[in-house]
């Protein structure tokens, strides 16, 4: 094969793109739409002060939604567009403008918490009985109240408000920088020809059974993120320094307390988390071994992680193929779930393929007023099946909750975010081990199990332990340098694989590619929710009553109780180390069986 280059955006055929045109038709309806919205917004000065009143309470509620529905609107279809294409600039502009204008918007609402804390709890109770249009809003208001210790005064509330768009622009500027400006040297392909790398092929290179293919692409990638190591530390840095200073003025204890404290999360889940994998790390080591003995290697390196170590052939997925596999793999959910799979496939929620200048990764998208979107980089391997399972689990997680829940609880949290993604990589994985009737392959998808649970568990929470470090230093006044970062990932690295595992000084800078590290206390989610989707996935596999009703509550219960609440009623208590000691033991029963087989 010869050099392959991406296309175009045009050049990509418009049914494998998402239907971002049911959102708008073009920029000007956007324009109008927006205009509106500046419009609309005048009109919530007029209510400051009157919050004690019900009906002017109600009217106010009613307003706000009807801005931020718009303005969500807004920002996801200039996001998509955005997204389509990181160079273009007519997209990017819109993207900034509505980003921009968010802020001023949050700004304009800030009065509302504020005033609402400065009367007494009973005083908002009686409104509540006088006006029935308020009734749904009982718990956004408990949890108002619940939150009186950490909201600020009415022009602090506002100056926050005003200066989040600042404080956001290191992500901003990360983005553009990885997405936009890098670009990577050539690498040789499998076949010796030179190959185009690039962030959303790279896995694929790492997956080659060519070991200096890997190391190459490995190699290319990481020392070019190390020529821009000191500005990645900066933007790192000022990210969590932004956050914590956010977290000082509302008088948390810590940046970590912050991030957990709106959704009600106990500091000791994040905790319990990550000491509950510490003292089953040898599982990992165990894994690093057996991975280095049926790889025939003489010494494991990191880019050695994700290569199959069963010498298959790889299989080759169409996108059309893709959907019947992840189809078949979600038959336990129901025709119900099925449906709204295929309507999703049919209905333009997928836009498909790379294609240059297109954000790398995949992610689910969408609004109340909008259908599901989802962004993938399809490859056509095993890898893109599951990405495609996981991404329309948190769309299907969204079609639910909208459906199901009043805009105010409509937005369900990252905590339990992951939770639905992961439970359709769960199924699908467990379905094609079962029906595999070749005992290569079904090793090979043994193994690609065991994976998922290392990097979605172990390494999630690896990544944690960096967040954690780079928080805590900070608040105890240390100052980071791109040195400090590179010495504790190497560190981190070393602890979780083992000592079998070579850590190359080019995987020290490994933490500058994580876009996760601009969202604080992001990443140990992806680890919680796996823990709760192993949970899940065992009780519908298993059969147990009512499993999949419970299940799909789940789905359906949006942000109308607090997370640990929502888990816990479905079967699955997040307080307590069993989930993640059960996934460990998942592990090591893959592990069994793999050993066991050769």
């Amino acid at each position: 094969m010869g050099e392959q280059k991406l296309k175009k955006r045009a050049e990509i055929n418009s049914g494998d793109k998402w239907a971002v045109e049911k959102i708008y038709p073009d920029t000007k309806a956007w324009k109008t739409d927006f205009e509106s919205l500046k419009e609309d917004a005048q009109k919530l000065s007029g209510y400051a002060g009157k919050l004690n009143q019900a009906k002017s309470l109600l009217d106010l509620l009613l307003l706000m939604e009807k801005l931020n529905r718009l303005a969500e609107k807004l920002a996801v279809y200039a996001e998509m567009r955005a997204d389509e294409d990181t160079a273009n600039p007519e997209f990017m502009a819109l993207k900034s403008g509505i980003s921009s204008y968010c802020s001023e918007l949050m700004a304009k609402e800030a009065f509302f918490e504020p005033e609402i804390l400065s009367y007494p709890e009973e005083t908002v109770r009686q409104e509540v009985k006088e006006e029935p249009g308020l009734k749904m809003y009982q718990f956004a208001f408990q949890n108002i109240f619940r939150q009186k210790p950490h909201t600020l005064d009415k022009k602090s509330e506002a100056l926050l408000a005003a200066v989040s768009d600042c404080l956001n622009s290191p992500e901003k500027s990360y983005t553009l920088l990885t997405n936009a400006d890098m670009t990577f040297p050539k690498i040789h392909g499998e076949d010796g020809n030179p190959a185009e790398l690039t962030e959303s092929n790279y896995h694929s290179f790492l997956m080659s059974r060519n070991r200096e293919t890997r190391r190459e692409a490995f190699l290319s990638l990481f020392r070019t993120y190390g020529n821009f190591k000191n500005t990645f530390a900066s933007l790192l840095m000022s990210s969590v320094k932004d956050f914590i200073f956010q977290s000082k003025e509302r008088h948390y204890t810590s940046s970590l307390e912050c991030s957990l404290a709106p959704n009600n999360i106990p500091v000791s889940v994040y905790h319990t988390a990550l000491e509950t994998i510490h003292e089953h790390l040898e599982s990992l080591h165990r894994y690093v071994g057996l991975k280095k003995k049926l790889l025939k290697l003489d010494e494991i390196h990191m880019y050695d992680l994700y290569v199959p170590v069963i010498d298959i052939p790889a299989k080759h997925y169409e996108f059309d193929e893709a959907v019947q596999t992840v189809k078949e793999g979600l038959a336990p959910l129901g025709e119900e779930y099925l449906g709204l799979f295929e309507k999703g496939i049919r209905e333009g929620w997928v836009d498909r393929y790379p294609n240059k200048g297109k954000r790398s990764g995949g992610y689910s998208t969408g609004c109340y007023d909008t259908q599901p979107y989802i962004l993938l980089n399809y490859n056509y391997d095993y890898d893109g099946v599951s990405t495609l399972a996981h991404e329309m689990g948190h769309s299907i997680h969204t079609y639910y909750s909208g459906k199901n829940q009043p805009y105010v609880y409509s937005n369900y949290s990252l905590f339990c975010a992951e939770t639905a993604s992961t439970t359709n990589e769960s199924l699908l994985i467990h379905y094609l081990i079962n029906k595999e009737t070749d005992r290569n392959r079904k090793l090979y998808l043994i193994s690609s199990q065991l994976e998922q649970i290392r990097t979605t568990v172990f390494r999630q929470l690896l990544f944690a332990d960096f967040e954690l470090f780079t928080h805590e230093k900070t608040e105890a006044g240390v100052q980071l340098t791109a040195k400090d970062l590179c010495h504790f990932w190497h560190d981190i690295n070393q602890k979780y694989y083992g000592p079998e595992m070579v850590v190359d000084p080019e995987n020290d800078m490994e933490w500058a590619r994580i876009p996760h590290f601009y969202s604080d206390f992001y990443v140990y989610q992806y680890a919680t929710g796996y823990a709760a989707a192993n949970s899940f996935s065992c009780m519908i596999l298993e059969g147990r009553e009512n499993a999949v009703e419970k299940y799909k509550g789940f789905l359906k219960s949006g942000s109308s109780d607090y997370p640990i609440n929502v888990l816990r009623r479905a079967g699955v208590d997040m307080e307590t180390s069993r989930p993640m000691e059960d996934v460990v033991r998942t592990f090591d029963s893959l592990l069994d069986m793999l050993e066991g087989a050769l």
